[in-house]
């Protein structure tokens, strides 16, 4: 049972190249949303939404040689999976990503029908989208497709960043492929418009317009709630 039936569930997404700082951003706010007494629920894209991962994985360390796990700064390693940018990795993308589309949709009216107040997608359809090449027709005729298809969240924050940074903060990825992904995201946002752009910032800059902004989205007795914390 919801604790207020009167109240709906505010839908957001976080996403962003590797390193953009999403785990934190999405860590804070929900941390915030929870002080204020709300439910919160996080969706993670590639646990909760992704199907076929398992051959996703094999064919990044096995057939493209690529390192397995997450990198970090004392640790670092050479990631093959999404960098790779052949015809062929562009055709499997194009039907792994319908897949998860369909799987997102369902994730997403289930989550809706939870007793959360406040659910964030740590990722989103985006961040699969922005692997494609944008310049090219078919590719943007076929993003505006899967968009028409999942639902749309309340707010959409994109996390922009320095690639030198991001690729410090996470190293899986070189330098020149996280300048290429920056260039999709803004690209993307671009093309499918309503998406928020966080610009690179100081880590507490951004955890405060980022909450600020999410104020604005709630519904007017949840925002006070959460208002009448220092921001």
């Amino acid at each position: 049972m919801r604790a207020n039936p009167e109240k709906c569930s505010t839908f957001v997404s976080f996403s962003g190249m590797d390193g953009a700082g999403k785990s934190t951003q999405i860590a804070s706010l929900r941390s915030r949303m929870e002080e204020a007494g709300l439910r919160v629920r996080i969706v993670t894209f590639w646990d909760d939404v992704a199907r076929l991962t398992h051959l996703r994985e094999v064919s990044g360390h096995k057939i493209f040689k690529g390192d397995k796990g997450i990198g970090s700064p004392d640790r670092p390693i050479n990631r093959r999976d999404k960098n790779v940018r052949s015809w062929k990795m562009t055709l499997i993308r194009y039907f792994l990503y319908a897949v998860d589309a369909v799987s997102l949709r369902l994730v997403v009216k289930k989550a809706l029908k939870s007793d959360a107040d406040f659910i964030i997608f740590d990722r989103y359809a985006y961040d699969e989208l922005a692997n494609l090449t944008l310049s090219n027709p078919f590719a943007r005729a076929y993003v505006r497709l899967i968009m028409m298809f999942v639902p749309r969240p309340h707010v959409s924050y994109i996390l922009d960043a320095d690639p030198v940074q991001a690729r410090a903060r996470k190293p899986e990825y070189p330098v020149e492929f996280l300048q290429i992904s920056r260039a999709s995201y803004k690209a993307l946002s671009e093309l499918l418009g309503g998406m928020t752009v966080i610009p690179p910032m100081p880590v507490k800059d951004v955890e405060r317009q980022v909450l600020q902004h999410a104020l604005q989205q709630l519904p007017s007795v949840t925002a006070l709630e959460v208002s009448s914390q220092k921001v």
